[in-house]
């Protein structure tokens, strides 16, 4: 199959060419994109299970929780489509400086400079993936717990996927800054990212065991 070619955003490919292009040797999409497919996953399946609840008699005195959720989630995974194509356009650009010549010290001077505000760059997306799939996360338990009962299991995969896509987020956020120099801004992220990863991997902890407890 051949390449998504430039007009075509990867987001709008089919399934098995947005794979296919992962697995290649190109250097974006990449693992940032993967985290962003992540979230999205969990999203839709948040999604899922609010439309498997909404208008059912059984569950019509928490509908409208249920579909201010469901407003949420979709917006999370339009997010996470937009970050996709974001975080690809990101290392597009540190690649593109990994090729710049560097004969001259001169040359080399721009090589440096332009790589490290390139690195600034590659380090927001993944970073706001991250903050989507907390975001996403945190919806898991009122969905699980207030949406349709037969689909619990469904609530317990998106609670996987949002902390999966968090993780892989912030792993491709701590390899950028591992090569920043700016210290101050390293520091600020750093913090940033701790503050949005801690507690989630009990949150979906939690998740899961209420899930299992339904099943």
């Amino acid at each position: 199959m051949g390449s998504l070619g430039e007009t075509r955003m990867i987001t709008e490919s089919p399934v098995n060419l947005f794979l296919e292009e992962l697995a290649s040797s190109k250097p974006a999409p990449g693992g940032g994109s993967a985290a962003g497919l992540l979230g999205a996953n969990g999203a839709a399946l948040v999604s899922m299970v609010c439309n498997l609840t909404i208008g059912k008699k059984k569950y019509a005195a928490v509908e409208p929780q249920i579909k201010e959720i469901n407003e949420k989630a979709v917006a999370l995974r339009l997010r996470c489509l937009e970050l996709i194509e974001k975080d690809i356009a990101a290392y597009t650009g540190v690649s593109a400086v990994y090729k710049m010549p560097k004969e001259t010290e001169a040359e080399q001077a721009a090589r440096h400079e332009a790589m490290q505000k390139a690195l600034k760059v590659a380090t927001m997306p993944p970073m706001h993936i991250v903050e989507a799939c907390a975001d996403i996360l945190k919806l898991c338990m009122p969905v699980a717990e207030m949406g349709n009962v037969g689909a619990v299991s469904d609530a317990g995969v998106a609670a996987l996927a949002a902390e999966a896509g968090m993780r892989a987020g912030a792993l491709n956020v701590l390899i950028n800054l591992g090569m920043i120099e700016d210290q101050e801004f390293v520091a600020r992220e750093r913090a940033h990212l701790d503050a949005l990863m801690a507690g989630m991997s009990d949150l979906k902890e939690k998740v899961l065991a209420y899930v299992v407890s339904k099943l």
